[in-house]
């Protein structure tokens, strides 16, 4: 640790970079000029009084105080040459030469050099004479909107127009309002898309790029109002995804850096484009010759790598050595706090408190971009703070850093609620972590069994049987048996965990809907007209009324099947289900002429058109999903649906029947122009799509040609659903499609328009995946955004809890599982254990949950460690503490301090068996019956008011093991129970000691 830094600036950004270049253990001082108190504040820093302006003093102080590398934050001294002045001195800078910073403070020029060196940008043209402008405003054949001052206007010299006029406006203000800096305006064609920053670290022939982040420019909520410096920014950007950053990495910077060359300008440092994802791909807004400003502040905490190591390679010229390394598995959002007033004015003086409420939280860190000590912290600048939070979910991390700037207190503030809600979406759908599996069912699994259940299938062949299992339905050809005329086809199928909501909320009778349409949009695959259906209900305990209601909508299914419902059987067993539930299955048998037979997988083509069917809804399968995302998302069935255009509750919507595709497909079927029908259920697009198609083909669907249900947007929303799980789940809007050629395309959508057909794509050469679905995701997005804000105001409300344990942790498992898949209220934030390299801790670790290891050994005294306990806790902003295995008797000195925050779970039906052994004491005992208690921590052992308890029965043969085993599966059941209690506020220690119950 030898070196010395001089960084160059006083903001949120040098903070930043000082921060984080503090962390390098090579760098021994940094000096700021002119720093702040803020920049002071960070190890090794140092604020130096110098002139930022007088080149030749900052050389002299480099060369007196052997400093081996200038980091130079802000644009203005770029623009001025610092960089020249200095390295001609032989000082090391960090940042390009005047020539290389003109690509920031001339626009005009920069713009030129765009098209000169082939990098995308917007249409354009550059004015000294302000009528020349206008006229080109009014008479251009492209909407030229987008008004620039070619020169430096501290981020403020753009105006995005909303008509020619406000555009003409905005050139008499640009160059009226920024002197020398608007006397050359630049008119850009407006573009359409979202704004994406990526910046780039470069050493004048390698250019390598850092996360893309997303900077919000807008004073208000929704991009509205003026622009400012920028109000937050987030990073990773989902928007630009890994195609389209390689695009711009070799279009955008390298032919950058290849320019720069080209025209004899060495580009040292950060090169920073400005992009907008238009239609057409990436276009460069526009170029800046160093670290952006509030993208620096979430970009740097989850760089992984030395960053003056970094630095110091691009002043040498050997980036190309260098590996940027970068955080997993986390994002970074960032929110600026700024001032009354800001952008116009700013509010200085105003004092700032409870900075430190934030700092000290995991994972949180506060930069100030413009603050001053004067006896106490208060503002001096307009942008004032910006609360950054790391966290594994972007939502998450937005949340926390949205609540960050509640805790900070200062006269005046204003701050947007909604920075990163633009990439929530995305996010969710490229990496959400809730899949099918986790809610209970295994898809691969499935195949599995499929594969097993075949060869002992074919053992019960009989002559007339075709094909196999994995088909939609079974064959029977009728000929072959010693019958004549058609090929029989048969189906059976039920309806799943839909049933779960109908019996909740006793609705019945569209259930036999769904149980018809799903046998016979399956018997329909094969081209076969539905002929009889039998239907088998199933219950403990009959229940006339509602059996008569699920018959009746197997009538009704019936009906719009055109098939006759023959038969049936009703089995009433009361061991095998409880009260009030039931379960049905379905078989349906359907006939096609042997020449009409589906699918016709040897005539379909690259080229044929793929038709949809809408379907209705979720229609009926994905239901174990759907009901793991309520969960999460903490609503009752009878609550009223969000997505709902009509006021319907969940329940209402979700039970939404199956659409049957029969009477408009069977006439286009016996066309002889339809080569395949695939029924889109349980597997979703991606899974079924592919069962009606030769090995060597595939589909290529573009999701912008259908509609896709709100539904399915609040669902993968509200349950953090990726993109491939939604399509391989739910049907996403289309239960039907047909394979055609493209000649018979008007012919066949014709026959079947009555449920809404519509072309979504073509057949393909099979290429990695079967099945390609273009622009879900752009599709996703936007039907998300709505439901994006309850999202993030539903995280930033959870408790914070701290979980102390001394061993394998199985009930911090519980709780774990319980806070990630359900709405419990609560989020664990942090694990201690007083033991090391015990399996709790690496069951947190598996969680991406900060664990910290206190050994109660290295304290003289249990108040010493308790005081450690108490003080990491509140360090991590602990709101209530679970003890889960936590072998350690606490003081009263600590229970008084956490008194009603504290819990803890004890194998045995308090009052009874407290201590040590409780199961063990039990038995001893002879009592018939032990379990578990929930309780409030006082300083008595196993002492405190009850919350809840779980009972299990003593069986006869019981040994102590056998005990503990079955009370630690009622553990698992309470302890969750009695964390969502308190975390929600159901239950309290009131004023007078008394428990006080809201449930």
């Amino acid at each position: 640790m030898s070196k010395n830094v001089l960084v160059i600036g006083s903001g949120g950004r040098e903070h930043a970079i000082t921060w984080k270049i503090s962390q390098s253990p090579l760098v021994k001082s940094i000096y700021a000029a002119p720093g702040s108190y803020a920049i002071q504040q960070v190890a090794k820093a140092q604020n130096v009084d110098l002139n930022v302006k007088d080149f030749k003093a900052i050389s002299k102080f480099c060369k007196d105080n052997q400093v081996s590398l200038v980091i130079v934050g802000p644009e203005d001294p770029l623009a001025n040459g610092i960089a020249d002045a200095l390295t001609h001195d032989g000082v090391p800078v960090f940042g390009p030469p005047k020539d290389g910073a003109r690509i920031e403070y001339d626009k005009d020029w920069a713009k030129a050099f765009m098209d000169k060196h082939g990098i995308p940008t917007a249409r354009w043209k550059s004015f000294k004479n302000g009528n020349e402008a206008k006229k080109f405003i009014n008479s251009a054949d492209f909407p030229a909107l987008v008004v620039k001052a070619s020169g430096l206007a501290a981020g403020k010299g753009v105006v995005v127009a909303a008509s020619k006029q406000e555009a003409c406006a905005a050139v008499d203000e640009i160059q009226s309002r920024f002197g020398t800096a608007g006397e050359t305006v630049v008119i850009e064609e407006l573009l359409t898309g979202e704004e994406v920053s990526v910046l780039a670290f470069c050493d004048g022939n390698t250019v390598k790029p850092m996360l893309p982040a997303q900077d919000h420019k807008r004073i208000f909520d929704n991009d509205k109002g003026p622009n400012t410096g920028g109000m937050g920014a987030y990073c990773p950007c989902p928007l630009l995804d890994p195609p389209q950053l390689d695009f711009v990495k070799k279009n955008v910077l390298q032919r950058a850096v290849e320019g720069f060359k080209k025209d004899k300008i060495k580009f040292v440092g950060v090169l920073y484009a400005g992009l907008m994802l238009t239609p057409g791909g990436p276009k460069v807004l526009e170029f800046n010759c160093r670290f952006g400003d509030p993208e620096t502040e979430v970009i740097l905490p989850l760089l992984d790598s030395d960053l003056y190591t970094v630095m110091s390679a691009c002043c040498t010229g050997s980036l190309d050595k260098v590996d940027l390394c970068w955080k997993s598995g986390l994002h970074a959002v960032g929110v600026v706090m700024a001032s009354r007033g800001y952008p116009e004015t700013s509010s200085k003086g105003q004092v700032i408190t409870r900075i430190d409420d934030v700092n000290v939280r995991t994972n949180h860190v506060v930069f100030h971009c413009g603050t001053a000590l004067k006896d106490k912290l208060v503002t001096n600048g307009g942008r004032v703070l910006i609360a950054v939070a790391l966290a594994p979910q972007l939502a998450l991390a937005a949340a926390q850093a949205t609540k960050a700037c509640d805790v900070i207190q200062f006269d005046g503030k204003q701050f947007r609620r909604d920075i990163a809600q633009k990439g929530i979406s995305r996010a969710i759908l490229d990496s959400g972590k809730l899949t099918y599996k986790a809610s209970g069912v295994d898809i691969t699994a499935g195949n599995d069994l499929v594969s097993h259940i075949k060869p002992l299938a074919k053992s019960t062949n009989r002559s007339g049987v075709m094909g196999s299992l994995g088909g939609f339905g079974g064959l029977f050809d009728t000929k072959a048996a010693g019958f004549r005329d058609p090929l029989l086809v048969s189906g059976t199928d039920g309806v799943g965990t839909k049933l779960k909501i109908a019996q909740e909320m006793g609705i019945h009778d569209t259930i036999g809907i769904d149980l018809v349409a799903m046998c016979v949009n399956d018997v329909l695959a094969h081209g076969a007209e539905p002929l009889f259906f039998l239907d088998y209900f199933a219950c403990g305990s009959l229940d006339v009324k509602v059996a008569k209601e699920v018959v009746s909508g197997v009538a009704e299914g019936c009906r719009q099947a055109g098939c006759s419902l023959i038969g049936g059987e009703t089995a009433e067993m009361p061991d095998m289900y409880p009260p009030g539930e039931y379960d049905v299955a379905g078989f349906a048998v359907g006939a096609v002429e042997r020449d009409q037979l589906m699918p016709r997988i040897a005539s379909i083509q690259p080229g044929d058109v793929i038709l949809a069917l809408p379907s209705s809804g979720v229609h009926s399968n994905g239901f174990s999903l759907v009901r793991k995302i309520m969960k999460l998302a903490g609503v009752s069935y009878r609550d009223k649906a969000p997505f709902s255009k009509t006021g319907k509750t969940f329940g209402e919507e979700l039970l939404t029947p199956t659409k049957l595709y029969v009477k408009s497909v069977i006439p286009a079927v016996k066309t002889g122009k339809v080569k395949a029908f695939a029924h889109i259920t349980g597997g979703g697009l991606t899974e079924n799509i592919p069962r009606v198609l030769p090995e060597n083909l595939g589909v290529e669907l573009d999701a912008e040609r259908w509609q896709i249900p709100e539904v399915f947007a609040w669902l993968a929303t509200a349950g953090g659903v990726n993109q491939a799980e939604m399509l391989r789940t739910f049907n996403c809007g289309v239960g039907g499609i047909l394979v055609v050629d493209p000649k018979d395309e008007a012919e066949i959508t014709k026959l079947v328009s009555s449920h809404g057909a519509v072309k979504i794509g073509q057949v393909v050469k099979k290429s990695d995946d079967q099945v390609i679905v273009k622009n879900f995701s752009k599709v996703m997005e936007i039907r998300m955004k709505p439901f994006v804000p309850t999202l993030v105001t539903k995280i930033a409300n959870k408790m914070r809890i701290g979980v102390l344990i001394s061993g394998s942790g199985t009930n911090l498992q519980a709780l774990i599982d319980g806070t990630q898949t359900a709405d419990l209220g609560a989020e664990i934030v942090l694990v201690i254990s007083n033991k090391d390299n015990v399996e709790g801790l690496r069951r947190a670790e598996r969680a991406n949950i900060p664990t910290k290891v206190i050994s109660h050994k290295a304290y003289p005294n249990r108040e010493d460690f308790d005081r450690a306990l108490h003080n990491e806790l509140v360090y991590a902003g602990v709101e209530l503490i679970c003890l889960a295995g936590f072998m350690r008797i606490l003081t009263g000195e600590f229970t008084a301090k956490w008194k009603g925050k504290l819990i803890n779970i004890h194998p045995a039906l308090l009052p009874l068996f407290k201590g040590t052994h409780a199961q063990k004491q039990a038995l001893e005992a002879g009592v018939r019956i032990s379990g578990c208690t929930v309780h409030f921590v006082e300083e008595a052992v196993d002492g405190g008011h009850i919350i809840t308890q779980e009972a299990v029965p003593i069986e006869l043969d019981d040994t102590e093991e056998t005990l503990t085993e079955r009370i630690k599966t009622a553990e698992h059941k309470a302890f969750p129970r009695a964390l969502e209690w308190v975390a929600k506020g159901k239950v309290r220690i009131g004023e007078d000691n008394k428990l006080v119950w809201k449930l």
